[in-house]
């Protein structure tokens, strides 16, 4: 898929999910904006991009401050032209019981995972709006934690149900201007701040129908094909990228008996 001559953003790009994407879209092509609350992270990544032939810069952006956020758009279209692309992955995790989590904590959460990506979309769709008849292409990042209940993702899947629809609604209001608006939601991806035990990572494998965790170049294919030209049709979907997991009833070995 070639998103040559196209500038793209994509938020928290400094690690983990955010890096898969970056550096798939830059390798399809894209010049990417590599924004990160760590600036260290940012320049890395596109220094990354960089050396395997490819365009990027970095740019510090803290997705909670809407200065911060409307600033990386700005830098964006500065540096690598006319923004056509925008990925609002940037976000934060939680394991934390409800009855033992405090107000700042869930607020924290909700501020840079579901104000993050509406800062980020409202800034990259304004910038679309402007240059009527060439459109773009905003994929947010949702994971199956805001699609089904879980122990300590009171915060995190609540912030996560709500880009859903969020981005259902971006969808709607967006694609009268040629922006097409879906979402990606990942199932268990193994990156750096995955710390799952035994245990937790057999509870997650046996609900899916492939049985390994997902990588940041999974995820990162998705998007491509959400931003590409081959997606000319597709608005306001989730796109699960979860090996099968949001599909699983109970699974077992016929052979093992009743």
């Amino acid at each position: 898929m070639s998103l040559a001559g196209q500038a793209a953003l994509v938020t928290g790009g400094g690690s983990g999910i955010g890096e898969g994407i970056a550096k798939r879209l830059g390798r399809d092509g894209a010049a990417v904006l590599v924004a990160d609350i760590n600036a260290e992270a940012a320049e890395r990544v596109a220094a990354e991009i960089a050396a395997a032939g490819g365009t990027a810069v970095p740019c510090r952006t803290d997705v909670t401050d809407e200065a911060s956020v409307d600033a990386a758009v700005a830098e964006a279209e500065r540096r690598l032209g006319r923004l056509r692309i925008a990925v609002c992955n940037a976000g934060i995790t939680d394991r934390v019981p409800v009855l033992e989590m405090s107000l700042s904590a869930f607020e924290r959460v909700l501020r840079v995972n579901l104000i993050g990506c509406f800062l980020t979309a409202r800034a990259a769709g304004r910038a679309m709006a402007k240059a009527p008849g060439e459109g773009g292409r905003i994929v947010t990042i949702s994971s199956v934690s805001g699609q089904f209940g879980g122990t300590g993702r009171a915060a995190y899947g609540a912030s996560k149900g709500g880009i859903e629809m969020l981005t259902r609604v971006l969808a709607v209001e967006l694609a009268p201007h040629g922006i097409l608006v879906n979402g990606v939601a990942p199932g268990p991806t193994q990156v750096a701040r995955t710390a799952h035990g035994p245990r937790q990572r057999a509870a997650f494998l046996d609900r899916m129908a492939v049985k390994r965790y997902g990588t940041p170049e999974d995820v990162g294919a998705a998007v491509a094909f959400l931003c590409s030209g081959d997606n000319a049709f597709i608005a306001g979907q989730i796109l699960n990228v979860d090996g099968g997991f949001a599909s699983s009833g109970v699974m077992y070995d016929p052979a093992e008996g009743a």
